[in-house]
This record gives structure tokens, C-alpha cells and sequence, in this order.
């Protein structure tokens, strides 16, 4: 059991290690931090979970990390700030049009990563690791409720 979950455990951060490395050029070229870029990524990715709270709790980030990539997103043109209709203490974020082609290239990396990650993998195997990764998930997410 120990050998599988340090498997488990060094496959799951060489994955998001590989990614982030994927992404490098993308930050050298637009002079964007790595929690700059997740946060692009995350507002197109996840278009109704638009605040600052929605990326530290999904992404599980800093907060203050989070706060200071907004505000550097927003001075650098890529993001607008405006009060919530309902709830004036909620800020939602928008990704500017000068956002896109960022947004572009990060899901070009993305599709490509993706590609290469699963390479050889029948339509069935990728089936079941979607099915077994989404068990994993809610397993994690009933973890984290109980701490």
C-alpha cells in the first residue's frame, strides 16, 4: 500500500510539474507569473465561478497569492474588477479581450500536454481513468469536508 500511494503521489506531481513546465514559454514571453496564468486559465475555464474566493478554493491557492496575481492581471490589462449585482462585498473578475490570445495559447498547451499525456491510450482505458479519476475526486472532496 505505501509503494502505491508514493506512486500515486509522485505521478500526480510530475503531471502538474510536466504542465507547468509546458507553460513556461507562455510566461517568459507574456512576462506572467504562474499564478497569473492559472488564473487566466481558471475564469475561461470556469466562466460562473468568477471571484477570487472560487480560484483559492477550487485551485486550492494562497489567498494572498491570488490577490496579488488579480491585482497585477488587472493593472496589466487583462482583467477587470466589478462589484457583485447582488452582493456588493463579492468582486467578480472578467477576462479582457486583450486576455485572448494568452487564453489561446494556454489551451494549445493544454490540448497538447493532453495529447502527450495520453498517448497510447485506447478510447476505453481513457473512459475508465475518467471514471476512476472522477471516484478519486469526490473521495478527496469527502476528505476535505471531514478536516
Amino acid at each position: 500500500m505505501a509503494e502505491q500511494i508514493t506512486e500515486f503521489l509522485s505521478g500526480f506531481r510530475r503531471t502538474i510539474k510536466g504542465y507547468d513546465r509546458c507553460l513556461e514559454a507562455i510566461r517568459h514571453r507574456c512576462g506572467l507569473s504562474q499564478t497569473e496564468v492559472t488564473i487566466i486559465s481558471f475564469l475561461h475555464n470556469n466562466p460562473s465561478r468568477d471571484t477570487a474566493r472560487d480560484i483559492v478554493e477550487l485551485r486550492m491557492l494562497q489567498k494572498g497569492n491570488v490577490s496579488a496575481g488579480v491585482e497585477s492581471l488587472i493593472r496589466k490589462g487583462f482583467l477587470t474588477r466589478t462589484p457583485d449585482q447582488t452582493d456588493r462585498r463579492r468582486q467578480r473578475l472578467r477576462l479582457r479581450e486583450e486576455a485572448s490570445p494568452i487564453v489561446a495559447e494556454i489551451e494549445a498547451v493544454k490540448q497538447h500536454f493532453y495529447r502527450r499525456l495520453f498517448a497510447g491510450f485506447t478510447e476505453e482505458e481513457l473512459h475508465q481513468y475518467s471514471q476512476l479519476s472522477r471516484k478519486l475526486q469526490e473521495n478527496l472532496s469527502r476528505i476535505w469536508e471531514k478536516e
